[in-house]
């Protein structure tokens, strides 16, 4: 099993994850692994570091691999610094034939950033995302846990002011 810090996760987090952790058989603890990486990346300031992951495979006693394959599959976790404001867009079929490619170029001309990067100020991030499950409201973007839906420019400006 792994050996990482579990002193890394603040004493909030690992009471929040044990409440996860308590919902499981107890020889199933491995279960709570997706609670435990979202606990901690918002310890995190949004992100996961590899050590982090390393201190969820110890506290949930399993193999750190099996914490990084769950964490680099979903596209909710985050690898690296993102804006204070997660700016993910969906590119997914549904939301590319109502116009998401032209949303995106607008929205990296307006924030001068490219799909993966971060406002000088740290303010904004922007992230292409798979399909979010909101076809019928198509196109739309995640906004931290909010949905937007049938997403236009003038939509997207003022979202965008609202967050500023």
């Amino acid at each position: 099993m792994s050996k990482g810090n579990i002193d890394l996760l603040t004493a909030e987090s690992r009471v929040e994850i044990d409440t996860w952790v308590a919902k499981y058989p107890d020889d199933q603890k491995q279960s709570a692994v997706m609670a435990a990486l979202r606990i901690v990346q918002d310890q995190n300031g949004g992100w996961l570091t590899e050590e982090l992951m390393d201190a969820i495979a110890t506290y949930l006693d399993m193999p750190a691999i099996a914490v990084y394959e769950v964490a680099t599959f979903y596209s909710m976790y985050e690898h690296k610094p993102v804006g204070k404001n997660k700016l993910g867009v969906c590119t997914n079929i549904s939301c590319q034939l109502r116009g998401s490619e032209k949303l995106v170029s607008h929205m990296e001309k307006k924030l001068g950033i490219s799909m993966g990067e971060v406002t000088e100020d740290g303010k904004f991030s922007l992230k292409e995302v798979e399909c979010l499950g909101a076809c019928a409201g198509a196109p739309m973007m995640q906004v931290g846990t909010d949905y937007h839906e049938n997403l236009t420019v003038e939509r997207i400006d003022a979202i965008l002011d609202e967050l500023k």
